[in-house]
């Protein structure tokens, strides 16, 4: 790990990369995207079964996405610009973006390939060299998009893939003090420690995404409730739930309530578990025994079951459906990260926002409110404290849109968007004084 960070260093300050023409490094990143896209098939079937996620996810939304989103920052290379400020007539003011070096990626088990793009690309756009730690339970496909990178012509020494654990390469990648940015993407636990490990060290700048507890907000003025049943199914059970923004507390109001379940029961059952390569399954295994275990042991409590919950052989948890009273039970506070909704009650408007507000649990990552009712809708976006909320819908936004959340589900930076460059780069004024007197030159 010492000798990539080295490695990486030395590649910034040598300029082969950091110091290429902005057109240049766009036409490797376009030609690096061009080769992922060539090799989709094969990526998306080492990404199934290496990780347990089906076949139909990974070729429809994680390969597309993550090639889309390569290109999105390689064609955003030559149109960041910096600012010039309002100066006085005996000044010029110049506000520039510059790279801050090296940049100590982390990935997650969840989604390693649609992450490496969203962490890579704008770190290599800004002219950074990356130190890129993998999860240990899913090294594949960023060893293979490696591959592909020096392909494409990305010099050696910009890209620096290592494999392996924790304690063998995570810790030691944040206290490194030649790492300039690390980006850490996973569990609130981890993000602890490396905002410790920064303390320990150099006060490096830690930008964290992790996990989320995330309401589906349901009024009783909703228009299609077979629609909202079909967007709370897929906010639930898409990868399994291994979904930081995953939709995993419906808060309903009561008046809908007996017609919306029906309809999201129906719609779970069309999420069948399967072989992982036939493309007709969409719900995989979970990551590990360890995980696995960990997901079970929110089932089985005194929550009414109204689907699953019965463990498969393996590492499979099907689709379950709870409803849940207690409010402060764990099923409606903690992150299960599996495929498990958890249905709670409530009568009014107020409650409902009361009750979805991320303060009610720690974090405040991704949120949805489904309702006809425009300023409903609008207050309850205000109210909702989460870095992302949909309205009539399931989804994290685009490339366009930046994501990252608040309280335990991260802070520091945004992956996404334009904003995403923000956790790689370092804004550095320029003043000028064109002034002949002293006096003017304050």
């Amino acid at each position: 790990m010492d000798f990539a960070v080295q490695k990486a260093r030395d590649t910034f300050e040598d300029g082969r990369w950091s110091r290429l023409h902005p057109a240049e490094r766009k036409r490797i990143l376009i030609r690096f995207a061009k080769l992922v896209t060539r090799n989709a098939r094969e990526l998306a079937v080492m990404e199934s079964l290496d990780s347990g996620k089906t076949i139909y996810d990974c070729e429809t939304i994680d390969a597309p996405e993550a090639i889309h989103c390569l290109l999105w920052h390689a064609e955003l290379i030559d149109k960041l610009y910096g600012k010039v400020s309002p100066a006085s007539d005996d000044h010029i003011a110049l506000i520039l973006r510059e790279p801050a070096v090296v940049a100590g990626v982390v990935l997650p088990w969840n989604f390693p390939l649609l992450m490496m793009a969203w962490k890579i690309g704008p770190a290599l756009t800004s002219g950074f060299s990356v130190v890129l730690k993998l999860a240990e339970e899913t090294p594949l496909t960023a060893l293979r998009m490696a591959e592909l990178a020096r392909e494409a012509g990305l010099p050696p020494g910009v890209l620096n893939v290592l494999p392996g654990g924790g304690p063998e390469v995570g810790e030691p990648l944040g206290r490194q003090i030649d790492v300039d940015v690390p980006s850490f993407t996973g569990s609130a636990e981890t993000g602890r420690r490396f905002l410790r490990y920064s303390a320990d060290s150099n006060m490096k700048e830690v930008a964290l995404e992790m996990g989320g507890k995330n309401p589906a907000v349901v009024l009783d003025d909703v228009q299609n409730l077979d629609r909202v049943a079909a967007h709370v199914v897929q906010g639930a059970f898409w990868n399994m739930g291994e979904n930081c923004s995953a939709s995993s507390r419906l808060i309903v109001q009561r008046r809908v309530k007996d017609r919306l379940l029906p309809l999201i029961l129906a719609h779970a059952r069309e999420w069948p578990v399967g072989d992982l390569l036939d493309p007709a399954s969409r719900v995989g295994t979970l990551v590990s025994e360890a995980h696995c275990s960990k997901v079970r042991s929110f089932l089985g409590g005194t929550e009414k079951l109204l689907m699953g919950g019965s463990a498969r052989d393996g590492l499979v948890v099907g689709p379950t459906i709870l409803e849940v009273e207690d409010r402060s039970s764990r099923l409606a506070r903690e992150e299960v990260f599996g495929p498990v909704l958890s249905v709670m009650t409530v009568e009014s408007f107020d409650e409902a926002i009361a009750l979805a507000l991320a303060n009610d649990t720690s974090y405040g990552l991704a949120a949805s409110i489904y309702t006809s009712d425009v300023k409903k809708a609008i207050r309850g976006v205000r109210a909702i404290l989460a870095g992302t909320v949909t309205v009539n819908s399931f989804g994290e936004g685009d490339s366009t849109t930046p994501f990252g959340g608040f309280g335990l589900s991260g802070f520091g930076g945004r992956d996404k968007g334009m904003e995403a460059h923000d956790q790689y780069t370092r804004i550095k004024t320029i003043w000028v004084d064109l002034s002949d007197h002293l006096d003017q030159a304050v």
